[in-house]
């Protein structure tokens, strides 16, 4: 633009560039909104109230710490990067195989965690449970 003035030529035409507010304004309600409900689901697990998902919890940590303390976030980014575009792939080629073999692993996982509630989380006391609204 400054120099369009040495060579005489006109300026370049640069369009102005506006946000609208009510599309901003949505968006911050939307991110708000599932930020809260993050938070609310936070919560729940710090009380530990649904004890499956508290103990997926701290299998997902462990295996997320596993993996971080072998390689670079880097690394770690690439991974996640390559899995999200070929997985669905795969799924959508095997997805009757997959289904069965998930089905399975479901079946498999209750029977280890009816025989792990029966063996240690029966034999935990309980207090009395009160029904609190915070």
């Amino acid at each position: 633009s400054n120099a369009s003035t040495f060579i005489h030529k006109s300026p370049p035409n640069i369009p102005e560039v506006k946000i609208p507010e009510d599309l901003t304004v949505n968006i911050a309600l939307s991110l708000r909104y599932e930020i809260n409900r993050g938070f609310a689901t936070l919560r729940e697990i710090g009380h530990g109230r649904d004890l499956k998902k508290f103990l997926i919890v701290i299998a997902g940590l462990w295996i997320l710490s596993v993996l971080g303390s072998s390689c670079n976030f880097l690394t770690l980014f690439y991974i996640v990067f390559v899995a999200l575009y070929t997985v669905p792939v795969l799924y959508e080629k095997y997805e009757d195989k997959v289904d069965a073999f998930g089905e399975k692993a479901e079946i498999e996982f209750k029977k280890y965690y009816a025989l792990f509630e029966e063996k240690c989380l029966s034999k935990i006391p309980k207090g009395p449970l009160k029904d609190k609204k915070h």
